[in-house]
């Protein structure tokens, strides 16, 4: 019994409900989704590092892989004018607390479903994984953080047009399948490619999401498989007319007998 009793207390602590604000929960269902959004649960303790301040505006953790590529993607547009400002990491790993407080800032009606169009339920978060974190822009311009404005910016046509190299995809772009409303600040971490140091992990958290939701733009997107144009064969000839049987002569002697 002592052997499976690791398994047990996992099924018994399986949540059925999602909590969200001042007591009031949300079935989750039988898919795992709870308002639309995927469980991710949250990043194992010591799992996380800090990401230096010069790259980003307030505190951010994240796994330390996705750290070096932030590093490297930030340092790469610090040295492009096309950017015309800086990109600064802005949210990162979020505990289910804060992510608890962050999805009932507004919360509007009872159930949450206005709220999850733009925020997950605690639990349900890519930002509680560690690989997933929110861009801004400075000079902000007026622009508020994580707001569609930033879509505008010749910063974010860079990111769009330069994020994959550095292992970053877009989560949750225009019209989205999720129901998620257009995040053009929201980016996750699945590496460079599949065998870049921590990717395999980050690809499994993010493989359902992935198939189901697709990233755009996206690491390693899948192909399109275009169908071989149909090539029309050689014409079949026409089949043949059965032959009419040659008609037999009446002989008008009559018959004859043989001997």
């Amino acid at each position: 019994m002592r052997a499976h009793f690791p398994l047990l207390v996992l099924l018994a602590a399986a949540p059925a409900e999602a909590q969200l604000c001042n007591g009031v929960s949300v079935a989750i269902g039988t898919d795992g989704r709870a308002l639309g959004h995927l469980p991710y649960g949250d990043a194992a303790p010591g799992t996380l590092v800090a990401v230096p301040s010069h790259l980003a505006v307030g505190a951010c953790r994240l796994r330390p892989e996705v750290a070096a590529d932030l590093e490297r993607l930030i340092t790469a547009a610090a040295g492009d004018p096309a950017v015309q400002g800086r990109l600064y990491a802005f949210s990162c790993h979020r505990s289910l607390s804060y992510q608890q407080s962050t999805f009932c800032r507004t919360r509007e009606s009872e159930s949450g479903a206005d709220r999850a169009i733009s925020a997950a339920p605690p639990g349900h978060s890519e930002h509680a994984t560690g690989y997933a974190l929110d861009f801004t822009v400075r000079p902000a311009d007026g622009c508020p953080d994580a707001e569609a404005c930033m879509a505008a910016k010749p910063a974010f046509r860079w990111l769009a047009a330069n994020a994959t190299r550095f292992g970053f995809e877009m989560s949750f772009p225009p019209s989205n399948k999720q129901g998620v409303k257009w995040e053009p600040w929201h980016w996750r971490w699945v590496g460079v490619s599949g065998s870049a140091p921590g990717a395999a992990r980050a690809r499994f958290l993010f493989a359902r999401a992935r198939k189901e939701f697709a990233a755009d733009p996206a690491v390693d997107p899948a192909p399109l498989i275009t169908p071989p144009p149909v090539v029309r064969t050689l014409t079949p000839a026409a089949p043949e007319e059965p032959k009419k049987g040659k008609r037999k002569k009446k002989d008008r002697r009559g018959d004859r007998t043989v001997s």
